[in-house]
């Protein structure tokens, strides 16, 4: 049994074509993952990072506008990866403004409980 030329020709052709179709199926854009890093970037901003972590958030910022820009170029995998970055650069600048409220809020206590020291001090002490 011989295969003869245009039955080769068939199979070659099918073979390019399943080959082409397959080329076609790409990663999907990751649209899950840039909207997580845009609610960091979001939470970031209202726990006052802008000015408490300017490096990171700026970082976050602009993995975020690169991540959007592959996605819109169709491009997954940077996409995926840069939103990635962009949500962990995000978290980072949320919890450092988180950190620097709390150490301010813990200067103003120690602040104060000394004030109410020298007031317990200056009370209990005779006239004269």
């Amino acid at each position: 049994m011989f295969i003869g030329q245009s039955e080769i020709k068939y199979a070659v052709l099918c073979a390019a074509i399943a080959l082409s179709a397959a080329g076609c199926v790409t990663t999907p854009v990751p649209n899950e993952e840039i909207a997580v890093a845009k609610s960091s970037v979001q939470r970031a901003e209202q726990a006052g990072a802008p000015e408490l972590a300017p490096v990171e958030m700026a970082a976050a910022r602009d993995k975020l506008a690169r991540a959007e820009k592959a996605a819109a170029d169709r491009d997954a995998q940077p996409a995926t990866h840069l939103a990635e970055q962009a949500n962990a650069d995000a978290q980072l600048a949320e919890a450092t403004a988180q950190e620097q409220h709390s150490r301010k809020a813990v200067m103003e206590l120690d602040a104060s409980l000394q004030a109410l020291r020298q007031e317990s001090l200056r009370s209990t002490q005779p006239n004269q």
